[in-house]
């Protein structure tokens, strides 16, 4: 997340016509006082029964958690892009990222929906 948070400008136009909302298994204190201290600009939202996971095909039961997939939601609310999984050390999976939000909010023609 810390890399969503440090590239949030470039990556999602400082908010400009793009939300970021991450979520997560864990509780919604727990990710409310982790959001706070580490600054991070964007939403989160706690999905602590796995339904959105669920949904999204991202839940892995066994282990508790959502996975770490990524949807970028067009303004029509469909998805524009996905990103399953997304891989978080990966420049290139930035690159596709950026391109794909700036599809999806107009700023371009960059990237394939």
């Amino acid at each position: 997340m810390e890399a969503y948070r440090d590239q949030y400008a470039t990556l999602f136009h400082s908010g400009n016509k793009v939300v970021v909302l991450a979520i997560s298994t864990d509780p919604d204190t727990a990710l409310y006082s982790w959001a706070r201290d580490s600054h991070f600009p964007m939403l989160f939202a706690s999905d602590t029964d796995m339904a959105v996971g669920r949904l999204y095909g991202a839940a892995s039961p066994k282990n508790r958690i959502d996975l770490r997939y990524l949807f970028v939601v067009g303004p029509d609310g469909r998805i524009t892009h996905r990103m399953v999984p997304f891989n978080v050390l990966s420049g290139a999976a930035y690159k596709e990222l950026q391109a794909a939000v700036d599809s999806a909010a107009g700023a371009g023609t960059s990237g394939s929906p």
